[in-house]
């Protein structure tokens, strides 16, 4: 079963800005997006889900520093990109 793949508009801008600015980082993230849409719960970049994410709230590692988090709808076959960047806040 493919999910289709939702975006926040938060995640929509960063995807777009990484496009132009950091093709590297689109890139690897684009591949996650891909796993994720294949199978949401397990793959590449370390699923997990996130503590008081009532078991539909994942995230997956991009870079030590970015992470996807997004949340799985199974009744819908649909995931929404939540956030794609600076998941921690220690700039």
């Amino acid at each position: 079963m493919i999910y289709s793949i939702a975006y926040s508009k938060q995640a929509d801008k960063t995807l777009r800005k990484w496009k132009k600015s950091n093709p590297v980082l689109f890139k690897k993230a684009t591949a996650i997006l891909c796993d994720i849409m294949q199978h949401p719960r397990t793959g590449i970049g370390h699923p997990e889900p996130l503590v008081g994410g009532n078991d539909i709230t994942y995230s997956r590692h991009i870079t030590a520093h970015d992470r996807i988090v997004y949340d799985i709808y199974d009744a819908e076959i649909t995931v929404l990109i939540l956030q794609t960047e600076e998941h921690y806040n220690d700039k």
